[in-house]
């Protein structure tokens, strides 16, 4: 008798929790059958609980995401493992991924090679929610942009996913995502489906 062929496990995803919401990215992904754990130390990124699949870095202030990572340490361990494994920026996370970073410049792990504008489109009161199409399949997506940055270059082999203005605001380049509006404050899962689609390929 032939054994049955065993269903891939679940993911384990994590999400930097220093700031920003890193819960509703955990709710979205568990929703969609991953395993989450909040990630607040070098420690539970590569530590005893065992290797994490993925990682979200999600969004808030970057440069106090900065200031958290330099003071615990954590900085050098987080750039190895974004230059290795499957991580998802948004927001502050695309700029500490992006390769250049102005309006001010500031360290970034260069892990995409995309330039990045801080702060591009204004301060809290010029956030705003843009209906778009997208290249993703099942029609319009919303986009909730917060303070959001603009991805001023995109390298070769950067794949565009989705644009406002003209300048990318959804990036794919292999096992690196990243989106400058924050797809966790919409009822929209189809970002971060396509996340554990890309961590699965990556497995």
């Amino acid at each position: 008798m032939r054994a049955e062929p065993k269903m891939p496990s679940s993911p384990i995803i994590g999400v930097l929790a220093l700031q920003g919401a890193y819960d509703i990215h955990a709710e979205r992904l568990a929703q969609l059958g991953a395993n989450t754990r909040l990630i607040r130390t070098p420690e539970e990124l590569v530590g005893p609980n065992g290797p994490i699949d993925g990682l979200v870095i999600p969004g808030g202030e970057s440069t106090t995401f900065l200031k958290h990572l330099e003071r615990a340490g954590f900085y050098d361990v987080l750039h190895d493992f974004v230059h290795t494994k499957p991580t998802f920026g948004t927001c502050a996370g695309t700029i500490l991924l992006a390769k250049d970073v102005d309006n001010p410049p500031q360290r970034s792990f260069a892990a995409l090679d995309i330039a990045v504008e801080r702060n591009a489109y204004g301060r809290q009161n010029d956030s705003t929610i843009l209906t778009a199409e997208t290249a993703l399949p099942g029609g319009p997506m919303e986009m909730v942009f917060i303070r959001a940055p603009r991805i001023s270059r995109v390298g070769e082999g950067i794949e565009i996913l989705a644009t406002r203005e003209g300048n990318a605001t959804l990036i794919r380049k292999g096992k690196m995502l990243a989106a400058t509006f924050h797809p966790e404050l919409s009822d929209d899962i189809r970002v971060h489906q396509l996340f554990l689609n890309i961590v699965r390929e990556s497995s």
